[in-house]
Formats: structure tokens, sequence, C-alpha cells
């Protein structure tokens, strides 16, 4: 089966990608063919097998140079980072990192985090008829915070999310991808050079420190490519999931009106739709790449050494042998999902998503509880198969 670059309809995509099988042989963009893992159990092994590695140089294509020239999907395999790693570059690249999102951390960003979304809501309360949900909204809430983090420019962040926005399309050209990804190298190595010049309290400032002070005899901690592609990585995970997540939490809560009802009432946390959302309409479709080290049974197929897999969150959140009635949108659920990973690589900025997202619902229907999709328009779905949401989210107060 060919995937749809354009992501036009990943949810009747993955139904008949899960009828086909736990693990399935799919075609992306450039003919490049790799299995689908879409059962919920079988990606949830996958997932956590160590016989299953992220290192680009374990996939025969890749090794070999047969990847099409300006191939979209390039930077999610190729760049030095945390999501390519493996083993101890893994754990070194992570421990960096998650010093940054530990649980104590992430309560303390809540009161900036609420300030936030309560500034923007102020922003919207003048606005008159419709408006984009997802432009003044979803999108600067989760841009505005992992900008911080990060010590981005705020004046920087519009063209960070426009380059983005690029990278995570399956659906870009050749020219547009190759373009994207010298101008964002480019961008984040200029934010690198400012923090260098005039470190800040800010994680990328705290990344240079790491790499700087690492010694000769036991290697650099962080090399120079890897802190310019885990800024890379930081920025779309940070931003782009959480984004996919608050605009379909919204559209999922104004489409099932007795579900909201539920939140506005009191009967069930917002963590509930948070969590339901995340397996409803996981905000990542088609996560790649990993590649098998040796020959391996997945789902009952042999994948051969060298050959690569597609992690399908989405379709695993819809599988109806570990959810019943998977199709339904229902804050009762007590099911787990896997759209924040499983196993090694499972999301370190999880905890920030989930009170980024909660706090967002939560002040928004606050404000809003009357709030509905405007009637006539049509949000279509983003031109991708990795990241799973719509372009526009057109509603009225």
């Amino acid at each position: 089966m060919r995937l749809d670059p354009f992501g036009r309809d990943q949810h009747g995509e993955n139904a008949r990608l899960r009828a086909a099988g736990p693990a399935v042989l799919v075609e992306l963009p450039g003919g490049v063919v790799v299995w689908a893992v879409t059962h919920h159990d079988t990606l949830q092994s996958v997932l956590a097998d160590p016989r299953i590695g992220k290192n680009a140089q374990l996939w025969t294509t890749f090794r070999e140079g047969r990847l099409p020239q300006g191939w979209p999907l390039l930077n999610f395999v190729a760049v030095p980072g945390m999501v390519t790693a493996d083993g101890e570059d893994h754990r070194r690249l992570r421990g960096l990192v998650s010093q940054a999102f530990t649980p104590r951390r992430i309560a303390a960003l809540a009161p900036a985090v609420e300030a936030r979304a309560l500034a923007l809501l102020d922003g919207i309360a003048g606005l008159e008829g419709e408006f984009d949900l997802r432009e003044r909204y979803a999108y600067p809430l989760p841009m505005q915070v992992i900008g911080e983090l990060l010590g981005f420019a705020e004046e920087q962040q519009d063209e960070l999310h426009a380059l983005c926005d690029t990278m995570v399309s399956s659906a870009a050209t050749p020219e547009a991808a190759v373009a994207a990804q010298r101008d964002l190298n480019a961008l984040l190595a200029s934010v690198v050079a400012a923090k260098r010049a005039e470190p800040g309290d800010d994680l990328t400032s705290a990344l240079i420190a790491a790499r700087e002070s690492g010694h000769s005899e036991d290697q650099q901690r962080l090399s120079e490519a890897e802190l310019v592609g885990t800024l890379l990585l930081m920025l779309i995970a940070g931003h782009e999931t959480t984004l996919n997540l608050i605009t379909n939490a919204v559209r999922a809560l104004l489409t099932h009106p007795d579900q909201l009802r539920l939140l506005l009432e009191g009967e069930r946390p917002w963590s509930a739709a948070v969590e339901e959302t995340l397996r409803h309409d996981s905000p990542v479709g088609q996560f790649p790449l990993r590649y098998a080290r040796e020959d391996i049974e997945v789902g009952g197929v042999l994948v051969r050494r060298g050959e690569a897999l597609l992690a399908s969150y989405a379709a695993a959140g819809r599988d109806g042998g570990h959810h019943p009635d998977a199709d339904r949108f229902d804050l009762s659920r007590t099911s787990r999902h896997l759209s924040l990973g499983h196993g090694p690589h499972f999301c370190l900025g999880s905890g920030l998503a989930r009170l980024e997202a909660e706090t967002a619902l939560r002040h928004l229907f606050g404000r809003h509880p009357s709030l509905a999709l405007a009637e006539g328009r049509t949000n279509e779905p983003l031109p991708s198969f990795v990241s799973n949401g719509v372009r526009t989210l057109w509603v009225t107060a």
C-alpha cells in the first residue's frame, strides 16, 4: 500500500492497514518501502525491542545511499540527536536534556503556561465572528513555551514554525525539503552562536556549556552537530505535536458535546480529554523510522536485518483489539495508548505537553463554554502522514 503523503484520510488509511495485519509493507515518498506497525500490542513490543534500533546506519537503504535526492523524511532519520541515537549515545544525549523536563521543573512552569494561555485568550476576546483557533491559540501557546525554554527570540518563532511545518510534511517537494533543512539548520546555528557569545538562562545555553565542558580524553559530551540536531528535534517535538494535540482535542470536544458536558460539569478531569485525544486522534500519525538489527518476527511476518519499520501511532490508537469500540471518543476509557511512545525513546517532554494541553483546554472552555465550529468552513488536513492535524480550526465563540 502506498501511504498518501498529503494525509487526506489518515484514519481511513489506518483502518485498511490494520485490516491487512499487525505489520504491513507500505511505500513512502520516493518509492521507499518499509514496514508499518499498526496494532497496539505489536507496536508496543517493537518500541521496546533491543533488536530494533534508531541509528540510520542500520538501514540498508540509507547505508547504501539509495534514498532519493531531497527525500522529505530525511531529517527524521539522519539528523544527529536523541531520536536517532541508540545505546550509550542515546543515554548520554537524553541525560543532558532530561534535566529540563523533571517533574519539579514542569510543575514550576505551570504558572507561566497558565499566564500565556490567559493572555492569548484575552487577545481572542476582542474578536468578532469567526476566527482560526489553531493560529490564534493552539499554535502560539506551545511555541512560546518551547521558545522560551530554548531561548529563541519571539521574532524568530514564526519563521521557525514555518520551516518546521515543511520539515514534518511528507508531501514537501525535494526542493522545498532541502531548502527548509538548510534554512532551519542555519537559523539554529545562528541561535547557538548568539547564545555562545551571550549565554542566558535557557536550555540552549546549558547544552552549549555541556558541550564545551567535555575533555579530549573522554570526547566532547555533545558534538556541534548533535547540539543543532537536538535543538531541531526539541523544537519540532516541543510545539508541532502539542499544537496538533490541542487542535485535535478541541475538534473532538466540539463534535462530541456529551463528552464536553462531562468536563464542564466536573464529572471528568481535563486530563481525560488529553489522554483520550492522544489515543483517538494521535498528534503523530506515522513516525519514521526504526531498523532491524537482525532477522526478527514482527506481528507474524519476518522483518529482515537492515529493513525499516514505521511506528503507526494513530493506527494503534484505534486498534479495536486493544481499545473496545475504538472509533468512539469516550472520556471514561482506562486503556493505555502509545502516542507518547514506549521504551527507551518514550517522549521526554510528555509532562510538558500534557500540562500545556490541559491548561489550554481548561481555560479555553472556561472562557468560552459555548464555543462552536464555524459553519460552512472546511478544515483541511495537514499535508503529511507524519503530523496528524488540520491546517485551520475555524470556530465561533
